[in-house]
């Protein structure tokens, strides 16, 4: 296990390392106001850090959201936050993922239903319930060449996670089953 990455799927060298990048925690709302509030509040309980508001980028007259509207709250997630929130996330899901939800490069999504699922986490009728999306970016050792200021870089469609990769990791690492074609559950 290394010190700043967390847990990774060893296979082999050293720079094939699979680890979990950052988790993306999602709550739209659909609407700005007193119920954005609540939701920003309540997303900032459950990760212990503070979400940043959404825009919309289109107006829907018929959902009475107009363009540039706050109507969502995020969380960006990395480290040991990261993955101690991605724990308690898949103990809402009971540990099961669709393979439907992983993308080609690895990254996968689900989401959960109320907020009151996760682990230790009682209901309040002040807030009411919200659901959320939780987004898991997968990577290698030398992804910051995508990232970093000066001379960058694509990262090479070789050195990129797979869909593979990243079911094994969830398997060995987290010990999530993943649902293989088929239904849900």
């Amino acid at each position: 296990m290394s010190a700043s990455k967390g847990p990774y799927l060893d296979v082999g060298h050293p720079m094939r390392r699979v680890f979990i990048g950052k988790v993306v925690v999602n709550m739209g709302v659909g609407e700005s106001g007193e119920r954005l509030a609540k939701a920003a509040k309540l997303l900032e309980e459950l990760t212990g850090q503070k979400p940043s508001l959404r825009r919309a980028r289109k107006t829907i007259k018929e959902f009475g959201i107009k363009r540039g509207e706050n109507i969502a709250v995020m969380v960006t997630l990395r480290g040991e936050k990261a993955i101690s929130f991605l724990k308690r996330a898949l103990a809402a899901v009971e540990y099961k993922i669709p393979e439907s939800s992983i993308d080609k490069h690895g990254n996968f999504a689900f989401g959960v239903r109320e907020h009151i699922l996760l682990p230790g986490v009682k209901y309040d009728p002040d807030v009411g319930i919200f659901g959320f999306d939780v987004i898991v970016a997968m990577e290698r050792p030398g992804y910051r060449v995508a990232r970093r200021r000066r001379k960058r870089s694509k990262v090479p469609p070789r050195h990129r996670v797979t869909k593979e990769e990243t079911i094994m990791f969830l398997e060995k690492i987290l010990g999530v089953r993943v649902i293989r074609g088929g239904k849900y559950g």
